[in-house]
């Protein structure tokens, strides 16, 4: 699939975000358009997987959905605990109960399956980790997470979901509405949904590469799902498109690496 792609003349985006630049490159295939973006920490094996989720749907395409729009939390009824130790995660998570706002779930992040099977056993509130977390130990928590980026794709995430038998909610992972197509597709194809998907990014009311009209902001809380991504918008992304040399070098490099595993 990767000699569909010209990867030489992809353009690499910069949005800006409350965390820092958001970077990523848009790659083109004969059915469209996907997005590169894996973390700035990412190795050649993760960044791989990232290029395998970008290049699904402008090569093979998405699955079917079996639901025309997904569901978006608010966040207002999840929490999200970077654990730094249990018994302070067991506290937190005690604090926000007692507070008695219907705290749907607790989110985990930050330790491994052990810290957050040791913390499920002392709470009363559904635990959600990341999916990879539960290959190692599935009974570290209740939900799994799923995040179409580093599982490599729609498919790969969907397949992942359907091994574990475990309720799963999407997590969003692309920068740009068209990353986030995505995770959409993700979440508009699994059999059963039964939590909705992670909040959307905070920059994208603001900082896009499609046009307004394709942006992916929730609508009565919940988002579209589509057959493809949109395209980028000319004018917004000549807006967020990087011109440094250097870190063009960098992202065009990191592309080949991973290119060439696939």
């Amino acid at each position: 699939m990767r000699t569909l792609i010209d990867f030489d003349d992809a353009p690499v985006f910069a949005l800006p975000t409350a965390h820092g630049a958001r970077e990523g490159v848009l790659v083109e295939g004969p059915q469209g358009w996907g997005e590169f973006s894996p973390p700035a920490d990412a190795d050649d094996a993760l960044a791989a997987r990232w290029l395998t989720a970008a290049m699904e749907p402008s090569t093979v395409g998405w699955p079917d959905a079996v639901r025309g729009r997904v569901p978006v939390s608010d966040g207002s009824r999840r929490l999200a605990v970077e654990v730094g130790g249990v018994d302070e995660a067991v506290a937190r998570i005690a604090q926000r109960e007692k507070d008695g706002d219907g705290l749907e779930l607790v989110e985990l992040t930050g330790c491994g399956p052990a810290d957050a099977r040791a913390i499920r056993l002392r709470v009363g509130v559904p635990i959600a980790v990341d999916s990879t977390w539960l290959v190692r130990d599935p009974e570290c928590a209740d939900i799994a997470v799923l995040r179409c980026g580093e599982l490599g794709g729609v498919r790969r995430a969907l397949r992942r979901a359907e091994k574990l038998g475990l309720p799963a909610m999407v997590t969003f992972t692309g920068a740009t509405s068209i990353g986030l197509a995505a995770d959409v597709a993700v979440a508009a194809a699994l059999q059963e949904l039964p939590y909705a998907c992670a909040p959307v990014p905070e920059w994208l009311s603001s900082c896009d590469v499609v046009s307004a009209s394709r942006t992916l902001i929730p609508v009565d809380g919940s988002l579209p799902a589509a057959p493809m991504p949109a395209g980028p918008d000319p004018a917004r992304l000549e807006q967020f498109r990087v011109t440094d040399p250097a870190v063009t070098r960098r992202w065009r490099e990191l592309l080949r690496r991973a290119a060439a595993l696939l």
